[in-house]
């Protein structure tokens, strides 16, 4: 189930900076590829949460500062 980006302005609502958010070819667009069930898809929809629980910052970065 795919879900769209959280209205509320709080970091674990920044999608964008999401290790879940991903570009899916089937809609083109950018989805959330963490998979929900009804009541999480229901809650994120209706706005009753301003928090993903399963958001996970994504660093870029991290890998190579790994390597040096």
């Amino acid at each position: 189930m795919e879900t769209k980006k959280p209205t509320a302005k709080t970091p674990e609502a920044d999608c964008e900076h999401c290790l879940y958010y991903d570009y899916d070819e089937d809609v083109e667009d950018m989805v959330c590829i963490m998979n929900l069930d009804e009541d999480e898809y229901a809650s994120m929809l209706q706005g009753k949460k301003n928090r993903c629980p399963y958001f996970r910052f994504y660093d870029e970065y991290k890998s190579v500062q790994k390597q040096i």
